[in-house]
Parts: C-alpha cells; sequence; structure tokens
C-alpha cells in the first residue's frame, strides 16, 4: 500500500502517460470509443477499490494538487477560444451549435424530472457535472465538479455514463453521418455556405499554426498556475462580498474571464496551450479517480439507463429542428459531437464526411469550453428543484 504522497502522485501520472502512448503507437479502434481518459478514470478506480494507496496518508498531496492544477487547466482549456474566430463559423452554426446545447440540457432536465426517485437525493450535482462534460468536455465536468462540491463516489456515476452511453452516441453518429444525403434532401439543407466557411477557416488555421518551444511552454505554465493562484483569491473575495455564489464558483467565472480576454491577446497565439491543458486534465482526473470505490457503484444500470433516456431527448429535438430550420447532416451531428464528445471525437466525425470540415468541427468543440462549465451548473439548479 502506498502511504507517500509523492510516489502516489508519481503512479497517477504514470499511469496516463501509458495510456496516452498506447493510444499513440497502437493503432486499436478500441481508443476511438474508449478514450484513455475513461479508461484512467476506470482504472484508477479499480486501484483505490483494491486499496493500492491509503486515502487518509495520500489526502494531503490530493488536497495540495487537485484544485491549484484543476484551475490551471480551465484558463489553459479556454485560452484556445478566441471568440473571433468563433464567430467565422457564421450564424447558421452557432445557431445548431447552441441548439444542440439547449437540447442537452432538456434532455438531463426531463430524465431527472422522471428517474429522480431511483437515482437518489442529490443526483442532480453528479448529472450537472455530466452535462458540464456534454456540453464542453472532461475539463468543464471537473470545473462542475469542483464549483458544487460533488463527491468522488458520485462523479463515478457520471464517469460510467459518460463511457458507456457517450461510446453508443459515437457509433450512432458515425453511422448517421453517412445517410446524409438522404437526410439533407428531408430537410431541404443547402450546404454551400459550410464548404465556405470551411475553406476560410482552414486557411487561417494553417497561417496560425506555430512550434512548441522552450519559453512557450514555460510562459504557459507560468501564467496558467499564476492565474490559478490569483483567482482562488478573487474567489475567496468576491464570496466574501457576495455570497449567493460559493468561492468555487467566484473561482470559476473569474477564470473565464481572465482566459477569455487572454484568448484575443498575442498570449491566446502561444503554442502549445492545448497540449498543456492535456497534461493538466489527466492528472486532474486521475487524481479525482483516486478517491472513487468502485463498490459504492451499486446503482451503475439506471445511471446508464438515464444516460441514454438524455441522449434519446437530445436526438428528437435535433431531428425536429433540422427540419424546421432546414439544417443538414453534418452541421446537426458535428453540433451534437461537439457538445457531447468535445474536442476529441468532433473531428474525427467530421473527417468521416469530409477532411475539409475538420476545422469547423474543431471551433465548434472549442465552443463547448465557453459554454460548459455554466451550462452545467445551469441545467444542476433546474434539476434541483426535483429535489
Amino acid at each position: 500500500m502506498i502511504t507517500n504522497g509523492f510516489t502516489y502522485i508519481a503512479v497517477l501520472i504514470f499511469m496516463a502517460s501509458i495510456l496516452i502512448t498506447l493510444q499513440s503507437v497502437k493503432d486499436w479502434k478500441f481508443f476511438e470509443y474508449v478514450p484513455p481518459i475513461v479508461l484512467l478514470y476506470l482504472g484508477t478506480m479499480i486501484l483505490c477499490t483494491v486499496k493500492f494507496w491509503d486515502l487518509e496518508a495520500t489526502a494531503p498531496a490530493y488536497s495540495a494538487m487537485k484544485n491549484n492544477i484543476l484551475y490551471a487547466m480551465i484558463f489553459l482549456m479556454l485560452l484556445r477560444c478566441d471568440i473571433r474566430q468563433v464567430m467565422k463559423l457564421g450564424p447558421k452554426m452557432l445557431f445548431t451549435f447552441f441548439i444542440a446545447s439547449i437540447s442537452i440540457s432538456i434532455g438531463f432536465i426531463l430524465t431527472y424530472a422522471i428517474m429522480h426517485n431511483y437515482l437518489g437525493e442529490g443526483s442532480w450535482k453528479a448529472l450537472a457535472a455530466l452535462c458540464g462534460s456534454w456540453m464542453g468536455g472532461s475539463g468543464n465536468m471537473v470545473a462542475v465538479q469542483a464549483a458544487l462540491n460533488i463527491g468522488e463516489a458520485d462523479m463515478g456515476y457520471a464517469l460510467v455514463i459518460d463511457s458507456i452511453d457517450y461510446s453508443m452516441w459515437v457509433m450512432f453518429l458515425l453511422w448517421a453521418i453517412t445517410r446524409a444525403p438522404q437526410f439533407n434532401k428531408w430537410t431541404k439543407a443547402d450546404t454551400t455556405a459550410l464548404d465556405e466557411v470551411s475553406r476560410s477557416l482552414e486557411a487561417t488555421m494553417i497561417e496560425n499554426k506555430k512550434e512548441i518551444t522552450f519559453q512557450s511552454m514555460m510562459l504557459l505554465i507560468g501564467s496558467a498556475l499564476f492565474v490559478s493562484a490569483i483567482t482562488q483569491n478573487l474567489g475567496t473575495y468576491f464570496n466574501g462580498i457576495m455570497p449567493f455564489f460559493d468561492k468555487a464558483t467566484w473561482t470559476v467565472i473569474a477564470i473565464t474571464v481572465i482566459a477569455l480576454v487572454g484568448a484575443m491577446s498575442p498570449l491566446g497565439k502561444v503554442a502549445g496551450s492545448s497540449e498543456l491543458s492535456n497534461v493538466f486534465l489527466y492528472t486532474v482526473v486521475a487524481l479525482l479517480a483516486s478517491r472513487a470505490n468502485l463498490a459504492e457503484l451499486r446503482d451503475a444500470p439506471i445511471w446508464i439507463l438515464s444516460g441514454f433516456m438524455i441522449l434519446g431527448f437530445h436526438g428528437i429535438v435535433m431531428v425536429i429542428m433540422a427540419k424546421i430550420f432546414k439544417l443538414d447532416m453534418f452541421t446537426s451531428a458535428v453540433a451534437s459531437l461537439a457538445n457531447i464528445g468535445g474536442t476529441a471525437s468532433a473531428p474525427v466525425l467530421a473527417a468521416a464526411y469530409s477532411g475539409s470540415l475538420v476545422p469547423v468541427a474543431i471551433l465548434m468543440a472549442l465552443m463547448g469550453y465557453i459554454v460548459g462549465t455554466f451550462g452545467g451548473l445551469i441545467t444542476g439548479n433546474i434539476m434541483s428543484i426535483f429535489g
């Protein structure tokens, strides 16, 4: 049993490195449906369940690392979201993205209204975190967890849904995208504007691509850790004068504002923010999972069913809106997966349709990082009405 805090942290990061390396060197289809981050969470939960480390002895290391790294990760994640670039998607694609976001929120609220007696009291918090993930990404999920102070065991249920239901949804959309001509004919959609936007975004991304250097990495790490420190102090300050939000929520708000401003400055163009935010994300996810015991997940089947209900409501709303507003299959499917899958899977779906449309999927997914945390918190507060 591990009792040393540093050894505990080292093991978690080593596990993450092994899984990411396996994905990069092994051409396994398995990783397309079960990404390394989900395997990391489940694998770490198993080690916690068999008491591979002492929870009490390693608690100080966990406490010292989790929030400090989490807030640095949120900053780096949002630093990629230049609003000026996002606006190039055009009104139709932005409209479809927000339809997807709202329909996901509706799916969570309706499902919780039906299933809350079976899921347990206060289960809306774990679903709020999952909603943050399904509107943005894993980073948004851990941000909502921090804001709502959700226990690691409850997060285990959210991760089970995120793993199984999400994988099924990706497979369904990969099949659906092959039926695009028939769907577009049914909705009477016009894809001319989509092709034009794609060409413009692709040219911009090629022009702005820069090499990661030692200087860029140091600047980003230093900036992220500094922002993490000052925003936690700001969170405490604002909570003292405006207590209707707690410290964690004020901290996330402060980071979001600073990062979105930074994204439009020269700092937003520094290479490496994506890679570093992923390093911090895997570290935080491993830390969270290291305090969750699989033996506590007795009600997993009910949660998995709830996840499919959420996706069902979301899909029905998307199809209805596509018919009403004459939306094409690509825009509708990628808007859905940009929310639910984020930057990990939306480009894969786009590439299955047309390689030239990958930049559209990437920018849509980045939009999710902006709305995911607040969307999860708002949806969670509505769900809390049901108990």
